[in-house]
């Protein structure tokens, strides 16, 4: 009877043991299974941080570099108003762009707007700067050494009176006298030519606007 018993306990004891051991064995494989999956885990975070960054680097920065303020050309209407056929990118971007035309009617362009409530300028300003208040619907007038001096201080006054609106010399443009807004352009005779009046009634705040209401204050002088 005896014997009976310790063999009894003695087999349940090799059982717990035995058990004892695969619960051990298990433990120790899901450590190994955890510590894998880490390892896979931090593996995939580690690629997928130079994917990441190798994206990124080829992607589009916001750098006058890599930035292209559109292409196309300008086609002239019956009324000597040209109007740009093609693309005018406008994203905001830093540093100094190339624009395809002069003055610029339009791209990409600086953050930061020029002030256009009627402001004159007497130096040169910005290109980047001035066409981001055209893409806020404003006209921008602009002369160089050949405009007659009564002419620019007649323009002077029709600007100061005009809201979105500015002027400002720019020695390089082809004609003495040239009025520009988003996508649009020409040249006037005089500050007298009936065209300066008809393209601000046109063109101030018109339809061309990409952004309408956006505030021609705040911005840069």
């Amino acid at each position: 009877m005896g014997s009976a018993k310790n063999s009894s306990n003695a087999a349940r004891k090799a059982r717990i043991e035995e058990m004892r051991r695969a619960e051990q064995a298990r433990e120790r494989r899901n450590r190994v299974l955890m510590v894998t999956a880490a390892v896979v885990v931090v593996a995939g975070l580690v690629v997928g941080g130079f994917v990441l960054v190798d994206s990124r680097s080829d992607g589009k920065h916001s750098t006058a570099s890599d930035s292209k303020s559109g292409s196309g050309h300008f086609v002239t209407g019956a009324d000597g108003v040209r109007t740009w056929k093609g693309t005018l990118a406008r994203n905001h971007v830093t540093g100094t762009l190339s624009y395809p035309m002069h003055p610029p009617v339009g791209g990409d362009h600086n953050p930061v707007w020029l002030n256009c409530n009627g402001d004159v300028y007497t130096k040169a300003v910005k290109d980047e700067n001035a066409v981001h208040a055209l893409e806020h619907g404003a006209v921008w007038v602009t002369y160089n050494a050949k405009a007659p001096a009564d002419d620019v201080k007649a323009l002077a006054a029709k600007v100061k009176q005009t809201p979105y609106s500015l002027m400002s010399p720019y020695p390089n443009q082809k004609d003495p006298i040239m009025l520009s807004a988003w996508g649009h352009q020409r040249t006037v005779r005089s500050a007298a030519d009936p065209a300066v009046n008809t393209f601000f009634a046109k063109f101030v705040q018109g339809s061309q606007t990409p952004e309408p209401g956006a505030s021609c204050t705040g911005g840069a002088m």
